[in-house]
């Protein structure tokens, strides 16, 4: 199987624990793309989708990940896929909804959110949508999530203290051997 794991704002495919899933998912032999996505500092939809739609990369049959914002680039991604295209999986780690772009501090969001969301579209793009996020998350407003699941019609794993799943709020998080089984248990 083909995975894609998204990183969210200001890091890159070297951040938190995108190498250590990355390689765990090599070591069960599947093929895994980490890009360093574009500028993202300031995180923009159709940029994101311009380059990963122009990578050569086939999402057919694919598993996407995204933490924080690559969970909501996941979004704008699968309703961007050619008609003929749809993803084996999502997985949303601490996803938000533009709600979190709205707030000063937060503001280089918004360009993730320029072209409202189909969510019609996005939920036949993708074979299941698998929100992971925790009750503690400092950053992503937990209800945020639980509502993107239900517009979605996806499945919610909700977990007690692991906050934003990112080593600035949680230095463990360099691995996230909780992502990884709900990978081998809901999409393998």
């Amino acid at each position: 199987m083909k995975f894609l794991i998204l990183h969210g704002t200001g890091s890159d495919s070297k951040g938190n624990w995108f190498p250590w899933l990355k390689g765990e998912l090599e070591k069960l032999g599947h093929e895994v793309w980490t890009p360093d996505l574009p500028d993202s500092q300031r995180p923009n939809i159709q940029k994101y989708n311009d380059f990963l739609l122009n990578n050569g990369w086939d999402f057919n049959d694919c598993v996407i990940i995204g933490h924080s914002s690559g969970s909501v680039a996941i979004l704008g991604l699968l309703q961007a896929l050619p008609q003929n295209v749809k993803v084996n999986a999502a997985v949303l780690a601490g996803a938000f909804t533009k709600r979190l772009s709205e707030s000063p501090s937060w503001e280089m969001l918004s360009e993730l959110f320029d072209k409202p969301f189909d969510f019609k579209l996005i939920k036949q793009k993708a074979g299941k949508l698998i929100f992971v996020h925790s009750k503690d998350d400092p950053i992503c407003d937990i209800n945020e999530a639980r509502e993107l699941c239900q517009q979605l019609g996806g499945e919610m794993i909700e977990f007690d203290g692991m906050k934003h799943f990112s080593v600035r709020t949680d230095s463990r998080f360099t691995k996230f051997p909780e992502l990884l089984q709900i990978i081998q248990d809901k999409v393998l």
